[in-house]
């Protein structure tokens, strides 16, 4: 576990090693090559090591009843409420390990503040952080990893942590099962070298002579044997080695065959275990699943409760003020009924009219009366003589106006221009 743990050494704890921040100081340094978008992945990769340094699995995550987060789970958006919430609950975490008291947050609290408090801390551990706080309120991103990589490091120098060489385990080499198991033998290898030597038999030319020459030889060498092993010099360890040497070569392996029902038998029995053992595991996390379910949906009711009793007021004005745009709905439907109903009734009276109208007039076309017809005429000849009349009269009002402003201005200057002669003495 040692050369696991100390090959991770991006973080720039350890010298010699290329670093992601400025040295002593936090500050990130912001690379302008092809790779610098994928920077965050690296460095949560490296956080997720030092929280498994930190234990955060045991002290963290059981104790809040969380579920582990996977290794990118700070690079990548997936929910950024939740990632907020486990943004903001690490770091309180992570800031008291570190040996700074700091209260967890809760989820009804500030978001604005929290963050605030947060950087605060950073900035006293001696960490630069030249970003908005805004930055962090998505709960994902380049600054998220940034701030709780920080925090990590305070942590570990904390505990006192430093970082070892790795030491790479000794692989040894099995050389004797190797050879075992090419020493090993099928039955179909077995079967098919019988085949090739019976057809290099056949392809040789059988000659009868040659072939009593064989057996008179063979059998001379058998009587030979015989004789020689009554009279055996082999040594009884040279025996037993060279049968050791030989006994591997001498094992055949017999191929099982699919179609035999005991097969069949032995896969369902290690189905079963196995089915049985990955229950076992399966059952676990499903009632964990349920207990967060329902835990989740308590939340859930209690939240909804909680938002119901804050606007139970406004729901009711909601509903009055719904309640009288349904009434005056319902009236203005009234009265726009009223009104189609009265146009209605003004259009056929308008045509009663035009019907009179135009019967009057085809009435008086008709009419060849002679008496009327002289009744008409002097009504015709009466408008136009009152019309004469009134022209008459309006310039006979004319004429009397002038004249009688004439009258009065002669008479005005009569009276001022006459003056009156005194009464002469001694003249009688």
């Amino acid at each position: 576990m040692t050369a696991a743990l100390a090959v991770v050494t991006t973080s720039g704890l350890e010298d010699g090693v290329p670093r992601s921040r400025g040295e002593g100081t936090g500050e990130v340094v912001l690379e302008r090559g092809p790779g610098a978008a994928y920077h965050m992945f690296v460095v949560m990769e490296d956080l997720v090591e030092k929280l498994k340094l930190l234990r955060y699995e045991e002290e963290f995550l059981r104790k809040s009843n969380l579920k582990a987060p996977s290794r990118h789970y700070f690079a990548l958006p997936t929910n950024p409420g939740e990632q907020f919430y486990m943004f903001c609950t690490l770091a309180a975490w992570l800031i008291n390990k570190a040996g700074r008291p700091f209260e967890q947050p809760q989820e009804y609290d500030d978001p604005n503040a929290t963050i605030s408090n947060i950087l605060s801390e950073l900035r006293s551990f001696g960490r630069t952080a030249d970003f908005p706080p805004s930055k962090l309120k998505s709960g994902y991103g380049e600054h998220v990893c940034y701030v709780l990589d920080c925090f990590a490091e305070e942590a570990l120098k904390y505990i006192g942590f430093t970082w070892k060489r790795p030491i790479y385990p000794v692989e040894e080499l099995e050389e004797e099962s190797v050879a075992e198991d090419d020493a090993e033998l099928t039955l179909n290898k077995v079967d098919e070298e019988f085949v090739e030597e019976e057809t290099d038999n056949e392809e040789n030319f059988i000659d009868l002579n040659v072939l009593k020459a064989q057996t008179y030889h063979l059998d001379m060498n058998e009587t030979a044997k015989q004789e020689d092993i009554l009279e055996s010099t082999t040594d009884a360890a040279e025996w037993s080695l060279e049968v050791e040497r030989v006994l591997p070569q001498l094992k055949v392996t017999i191929r099982t065959d699919n179609k035999d029902w005991r097969i069949h038998v032995d896969q369902m029995h290690q189905h079963r275990s196995g089915i049985e053992s990955a229950l076992k595991e399966t059952k676990g996390f499903l009632d964990k699943l349920h207990n967060e379910i329902t835990r989740t949906l308590e939340k859930i009711s209690s939240r909804e409760k909680y938002i119901n009793n804050q606007l139970e007021n406004l729901v009711q004005e909601y509903r009055a003020a719904q309640a009288q745009l349904s009434e005056a709905k319902e009236r203005y439907q009234q009265g726009n009924g009223g009104v189609t109903e009265r146009t209605r009734l003004l259009s056929e009276v308008m045509e009663e009219l035009e019907k009179v109208k135009q019967e009057m007039e085809e009435k008086g076309s008709s009419m060849t009366d002679a008496p009327l017809v002289k009744i008409k005429q002097s009504l015709t000849k009466l408008k136009q003589e009152t019309v004469e009349m009134d022209i008459r009269i309006g310039i006979v009002e004319h004429t009397l106006l002038q004249s009688k402003l004439k009258e009065k201005s002669n008479m005005t200057r009569n009276m001022h221009a006459t003056v009156i002669p005194e009464p002469a003495t001694g003249f009688y």
